[in-house]
């Protein structure tokens, strides 16, 4: 069996570079690529070099139309808008993308719904397993204790977090609304505050957010 070619959308970044070291050092997989933003300082370099492989004569591009012509997929946890975009490129070459972008709205999840007609989408608000094994048990506890019982779920994360509400936090939001069988949206109130105390009570669901800044 041949090996999985796959690209890094976003391979500059933390977690780009993150997944392009993990990509190059899995069994069956061959790292074929590295997509940035047009402007971004680090196209044309050597995407090894960026994400400390060393040289591996990739270099990273802004194009993505011939990568997704020659990936079997594409890993992708840049941002809510390139991310609808890949999603339709995705589409088209009929791929796999897989999908660690937060921040996404209901118009931005339609979108990538209908991309999946055609492409292979694989979507998780945190891909960790440990998590989705958390959300699996948030679904059963909130199934279990029933509406009597208030949902607090309250993230601390450094005041410079792009989205906010986290994916995390979100995802543990869906559980628990699926638990007790309703929409989230409509049963949910969302605080944020710097100070150190938050209350919030009388919802049947209720996702709370905390800077801090260390």
């Amino acid at each position: 069996m041949s090996e999985m070619k796959l690209a890094v959308l976003g391979a500059a970044g933390r977690m780009g570079q993150t997944l392009a070291r993990a990509v190059a050092a899995a069994e069956g997989c061959t790292l074929a690529a590295g997509i940035e933003a047009k402007g971004s300082p680090v196209v044309g370099r050597d995407l090894g070099e960026v994400v400390g492989l060393g040289t591996l004569g990739i270099p990273i591009t802004d194009d993505p139309l011939p990568v997704f012509a020659e990936v079997h997929g594409v890993l992708d946890f840049t941002a809510p808008k390139a991310t609808v975009a890949f999603a339709g490129l995705a589409a088209q070459a009929r791929i796999v993308h897989v999908i660690g972008t937060t921040g996404l709205t209901a118009d931005d999840q339609a979108k990538i719904e209908a991309a999946a007609r055609h492409a292979a989408i694989v979507k998780a608000g945190n891909m960790s397993l440990g998590i989705n094994l958390l959300a699996g048990l948030t679904a059963r506890v909130a199934r279990t204790l029933g509406p009597e019982f208030d949902i607090e779920i309250l993230e601390l994360h450094h005041r410079h977090k792009r989205d906010a509400p986290s994916g995390t936090a979100l995802l543990l939001g869906e559980a628990a609304a699926s638990g007790r069988n309703i929409a989230l949206n409509d049963h949910s109130a969302r605080a944020r505050a710097a100070g150190p105390d938050i209350a919030v009570a009388g919802a049947d669901a209720v996702i709370l957010e905390r800077n801090v800044t260390a």
